[in-house]
């Protein structure tokens, strides 16, 4: 009984808000925003509250963040290795465990904490917008006109594309050829194009349109 009202009456329950309230900042609030995948919200959620509660109630055994942050980063290879994620997801699983770490271990004031955990949601924050990078869609197409994947009609390949499909095309590569039935898989990196709607053409949208422009054609 002592235990516990030592535990609600320290700063484990100070911390663990600080804690949740900053994985909800990053992950429901940046993270979800542009990636909506709710399973991979739920894992990371549950994990970086794992890591922290572990990490916290370990510390009086004389754990050290090295040896915290290692056991973790293991645990995370183990239970992630049979699926393939993405490396944006794996910097967000990587951002979970620092905060955890951070929280739970780290030599700070709480209010130091939430300086610290508010900057790197900051700079998770500013990595999302088109002033840190422009987001690049990518498509694959199947195109019929093979004459146009030579070299020295790049230009004219590109020209076509963006007539019949409408995109802000900004790169096309090769990817393979089938001479049996004269067509090409192409690899389309394009930017989001505003249409009149203000709505922006996602991977479906832009289905739609190739499938538009093939019936046309």
């Amino acid at each position: 009984m002592s235990n516990t009202l030592e535990l609600f009456s320290g700063s484990f329950m100070q911390l663990f808000v600080v804690n949740i309230l900053f994985l909800l900042v990053l992950l429901r609030g940046i993270f979800y925003r542009y990636s909506p995948n709710r399973d991979s919200l739920f894992g990371f959620f549950m994990f970086g509250n794992g890591v922290f509660l572990v990490t916290h109630l370990l510390q009086a055994i004389e754990i050290s963040m090295g040896f915290a942050f290692g056991l973790f980063a293991i645990f995370a290879m183990l239970r992630y290795r049979t699926e393939s994620i993405p490396i944006r997801d794996m910097s967000y699983l990587f951002l979970v465990i620092v905060i955890a770490l951070i929280t739970g271990v780290g030599p700070l004031s709480a209010p130091s904490l939430m300086l610290v955990n508010g900057l790197l949601c900051g700079l998770v924050a500013i990595g999302e917008t088109h002033f840190f990078a422009p987001k690049i869609y990518k498509k694959n197409i199947r195109y019929e006109n093979i004459q146009n994947i030579k070299p020295e009609r790049y230009d004219e390949l590109m020209a076509d594309l963006k007539e019949r499909t409408g995109m802000d095309i900004v790169h096309i590569e090769v990817a393979s050829i089938d001479f049996l039935n004269d067509a090409a898989n192409l690899k389309v990196s394009y930017n989001p194009v505003h249409r009149v709607d203000d709505s922006i053409p996602t991977a479906n949208n832009v289905d739609a349109l190739l499938s538009k422009s093939e019936t046309n054609g």
